[in-house]
């Protein structure tokens, strides 16, 4: 018995050693996860867009907006006076909330009257939209306390809610994590599709044949694209009859979207299969690269404004990003193709080049 166990030791050292890819993945898993939840989980909000309209245009206002911007927390996009379309402004991302000042505001302080601002946000992500509402009220009370002395009196804030007036994190979560299973389980579908081949021993017949890579590749993700798509229908439907999620925009956009989304974890996973030699391997893999990514850089939990300018960059290459945009632009905001076609071209692309990529790999393993 004493002797038997250090061979059994030995014997599986040896296996762990000679699966170089498991390995890896053991080893580099962890400081992965160490990096992406130490900078991507925080609660710190910053640079959250501001636009302000001001239509006093005096030395009162322009004091108030540098005081505004001197902040960490909001980022002025654009000053302009007029009154603009505030749906449009939202839907284009180009600001989280508006700061109306009023054209009499230098007249209320001067003669001591209350000037009432207005703060319209953009409450698509209730929990930010609930910090802008703080924050905005922390920042006009230093106003008042720096001119008036006191808290009260001077100023007074009226907020608007845009999109999620009650607030709610279900229409938040429901889109993002939509955008995650989606990914999770199109990636799992063909994660395996080609090293099972590898392993059951029919990748020798399937080479014989007169096929080509490309037909390989395409022919084992279209019948997978279908199977998504109705996976994708249904956790849409399911998410909003059961929480409640009113879809603001089209149905049919929504699924043409998906679609597209649905083919960008398809080729994931088939180029994951490809360069993989076990299937607890291609799993793991596939597993790594889509649930840790999609959930902590894309903007589905945390802000992507608040995270580091490194991964804020590394943020644009996760395909999660772009289809978070797109559902929870139709969803809760109406957007139409106007609004969303930078993002769909976007993932056009990525699945492109997933699936060249896939082939070229293919193509080399068979020389």
């Amino acid at each position: 018995m004493k002797s038997s166990i250090p061979a059994i030791v030995g014997k599986e050292i040896v296996h762990i050693l000679r699966d170089k890819q498991s390995l890896f993945m053991v080893l580099t898993m962890p400081v992965l996860m160490l990096l992406l939840y130490g900078y991507a989980i925080t609660l710190d909000m910053q640079r959250i867009t501001i636009m302000v309209i001001d239509n006093s245009g005096t030395p009162q206002s322009r004091e108030l907006i540098r005081h505004v911007s001197s902040t960490d927390f909001f980022r002025i996009s654009k000053v302009d006076s007029g009154i603009h379309d505030i749906n449009t402004l939202f839907q284009s991302r180009m600001a989280l909330c508006v700061l109306f000042i009023p054209g009499d505001y230098a007249e209320s302080i001067i003669s001591g009257r209350q000037a009432d601002l207005q703060l319209v946000i953009d409450a698509s992500d209730p929990n930010a939209a609930s910090f802008i509402q703080n924050y905005m009220g922390k920042v006009t009370s230093e106003e008042m306390i720096r001119r008036n002395g006191t808290e009260a009196g001077l100023f007074s804030v009226e907020p608007r809610i845009f999109y999620n007036p009650d607030m709610r994190s279900a229409p938040f979560f429901i889109p993002g994590l939509i955008a995650l299973i989606l990914i999770l389980i199109s990636a799992l579908l063909t994660s395996i599709a080609i090293v099972r081949e590898k392993e059951s021993g029919t990748m020798e017949q399937l080479l014989v044949s007169p096929v080509k890579p490309s037909q390989i590749i395409i022919g084992k993700v279209l019948p997978y694209t279908l199977l998504g798509f109705v996976d994708g229908v249904v956790i849409l439907v399911l998410g909003s009859l059961l929480f409640d999620v009113p879809i603001q925009g089209s149905f049919l956009l929504v699924a043409c979207m998906m679609v597209i989304y649905v083919v960008t974890g398809l080729s994931l996973g088939i180029l994951v299969s490809t360069i993989s030699q076990s299937q607890s391997v291609a799993m793991l893999a596939a597993i790594t690269l889509t649930i840790l990514p999609s959930m902590l850089m894309s903007g589905f939990i945390f802000p992507i404004s608040s995270m580091p300018r490194a991964f804020q960059y590394f943020s644009r290459i996760v395909p999660a990003t772009y289809f978070i945009e797109i559902i929870r632009g139709i969803v809760l905001k109406g957007n139409g193709i106007a609004q969303i076609y930078r993002q769909a071209a976007v993932l056009l692309g990525i699945d492109i080049f997933l699936i060249t990529v896939s082939i070229r790999a293919f193509r080399i393993r068979l020389e």
